[in-house]
């Protein structure tokens, strides 16, 4: 963030157990499609997935502006948080709309790292970021449970999650009148389900991101799991949203961090043609811009972490927050990439691998052009286009 001295403790305590876990580290991790256990371990350790949690339940308690600065310090050190991100958010919808049994239950179990709640269960193949047309089906049976039957698919961690926040409809489209009535959100014991119902297949991406598809097929869910009323799931989810955007857009502030810092390193030590080729405005001009680009996103994240923490609304600036911190990572990546010409390409380097992790921001958790599809119509007050 701009002003780091209200975080400058937390920075302090992050980049020194990132420091631990270097770029041979994530390379090897990235090699082979692993899943970094150890570094989550350590996260978890040193309660930084338990930020948000308050201190009742074990948590840290500590407030969105310094989640923010966990995530950005991560990704400014070379890792990478979307290996375990989500827990920092998904369990807000628990925080804020489960029982005080739930709460008691999972967030406690949550904070010590008995539980992980890594895996969100929305997404579906034929419906993609229409989540209201989702297929998965959740049909109570007598007072006791649900049965689930459907798919979800890009379900980040579920091979390395012990609980799933899952949206499923408990009430038929066309018995509604909104769409947005009639989904619910439960919480699935995932070891529970395993070979009961639940199965979980690896999607191989781009970049080691762990993500899966999941089927149900009559998959037994206690009633006790749904969490607060039943067909209001959808605004329970919603509510989560906004977090979500906003450590994300922190992820994306580090990550072009870590690009401006690698491409000044090596062009003040790169020397062709009897100087260093970051003596030349053709290398100068792309990297001052990218600092200016990532300086500017950094003011409209802080100022959504502190509408967030202030219990203001805050979903244009959480939505512009993901949306220019995205896009100024990018243009770092890209810049730094360019700045290293062959030698970025070397895995050696960990440009490469970055550059892979910093591309997926523009596509989710949600789209770029989803954001400027809200910000037209919901704070332009444009048509709505789809």
């Amino acid at each position: 963030m701009q002003n780091h001295e209200d975080t400058k403790e937390i920075r302090d305590a992050v980049r020194s157990l990132c420091a631990k876990f270097p770029g041979e580290y994530w390379r090897k991790t990235d090699r082979e499609r692993a899943y970094p256990t150890e570094f989550v371990k350590a996260l978890t350790d040193a309660g930084f997935l338990a930020a948000l949690i308050p201190e009742e339940y074990g948590g840290s308690g500590l407030s969105m502006l310094q989640a923010a600065a966990i995530m950005e310090e991560i990704h400014a050190s070379g890792c990478n948080g979307a290996a375990c991100h989500a827990q920092m958010y998904t369990m807000g919808t628990v925080m804020r709309h489960g029982s005080a049994e739930q709460k008691k239950k999972y967030l406690t179990g949550i904070a010590s790292g008995e539980l992980r709640l890594q895996a969100f269960g929305v997404t579906e193949p034929t419906s993609g970021t229409d989540t209201l047309s989702l297929r998965t089906v959740a049909e109570k049976k007598g007072n006791s449970s649900y049965t689930v039957n459907g798919q979800k698919i890009w379900t980040s961690r579920a091979e390395h999650s012990h609980l799933m926040l899952l949206l499923a409809r408990t009430t038929p489209r066309d018995k509604v009148e909104k769409r947005t009535d009639g989904l619910s959100v439960f919480i699935v014991d995932m070891r529970a389900a395993k070979n009961n119902g639940l199965t979980i297949r690896p999607i191989r991406t781009m970049m080691n991101h762990a993500t899966t598809e999941v089927f149900f097929d009559n998959m037994e869910v206690p009633a006790e799991n749904l969490i607060g009323e039943e067909g209001k799931g959808f605004r329970y989810i919603l509510s989560g949203m906004n977090a979500e955007r906003i450590l994300i857009a922190s992820e994306s502030i580090g990550d072009g961090r870590w690009f401006i810092e690698k491409a000044v390193g090596y062009a003040k030590e790169r020397v062709l043609f009897g100087r260093p080729i970051g003596q030349n405005q053709g290398v100068q001009f792309p990297i001052a811009r990218a600092y200016s680009q990532i300086k500017a996103a950094e003011l409209m994240v802080r100022e959504a972490a502190e509408r967030y923490q202030a219990g203001l609304d805050c979903g244009e600036q959480a939505n512009m927050a993901k949306l220019l911190a995205a896009d100024a990572a990018w243009a770092a990546a890209d810049m730094c990439l360019q700045t290293h010409g062959g030698f970025g390409f070397a895995e050696e380097y960990d440009i490469e691998r970055k550059f892979r992790e910093a591309r997926l921001y523009q596509v989710a958790p949600i789209s770029t052009n989803m954001i400027l599809s809200y910000l037209a119509e919901h704070v332009l007050g444009l048509p709505r286009s789809y």
